[in-house]
């Protein structure tokens, strides 16, 4: 467990890495760590926490926020849905370079509603990884999902410095513990740990 101390102690560690830092926010992720953190992470207190270890020229295209963009259940709306306006907007107004794909309505006979959400940008993540290289060496992971793994190797391999992941203690993929014991991922945060810096207090 961090304390407060320990934290402070690692951002200012990380002040010199600002400028050569990229920032990855798979929010569709981090929703979900209200299920084990049971309180919500906010959009302002996200985005300003990541300023931390992101800033400098064209920092905002190095803020990162991957999202699913929802218009429902017609294939033909262009219209999205009030929840899904509202966080991609907010997550724009708070200085994060957005990047969406629409939410695929998949039939479900399995699911009360008929039907399940299906939105993945994994792969849209590592391609911005690869093609945004030459401008940072650092990177910080908020998302649990061990999917990414694969592409941190890699980015290992051509010569990316640091690795942290933030994730929820119950939403930590096993790949993601894997490769911190392999030194691939420099160090994984726990959520939990970042309650003050994080906590969604103001419904924002």
């Amino acid at each position: 467990m961090m304390t407060h101390s320990d934290i402070a102690t690692m951002l200012k560690v990380w002040e010199p890495n600002r400028e050569r830092t990229i920032v990855i926010v798979d929010y569709g992720n981090v929703e979900k760590w209200k299920n084990s953190l049971r309180w919500k992470v906010g959009m302002r207190p996200l985005a300003q926490f990541a300023k931390y270890f992101a800033s400098g020229v064209n920092s905002q295209s190095r803020r990162r926020f991957y999202y699913g963009a929802d218009y429902g259940k017609n294939e033909k709306s262009l219209v999205l849905t009030e929840w899904s306006r509202s966080k991609l907007e907010m997550a724009q107004w708070n200085n994060f370079e957005v990047i969406k794909k629409r939410v695929k309505y998949i039939h479900s006979a399995d699911n009360v509603n008929g039907f399940e959400k299906k939105c993945d940008l994994d792969v849209e993540m590592t391609v911005d990884l690869i093609r945004l290289r030459a401008t940072y060496d650092h990177l910080v992971l908020f998302s649990g999902d061990g999917d990414l793994v694969y592409a941190i190797r890699y980015l290992k391999e051509l010569g990316l410095v640091s690795c942290i992941v933030f994730g929820a203690r119950d939403h930590i993929g096993r790949e993601i513990i894997d490769a911190k014991n392999e030194d691939i991922i420099d160090r994984v945060c726990f959520a939990q740990d970042f309650e003050y810096r994080l906590q969604d207090r103001y419904g924002r």
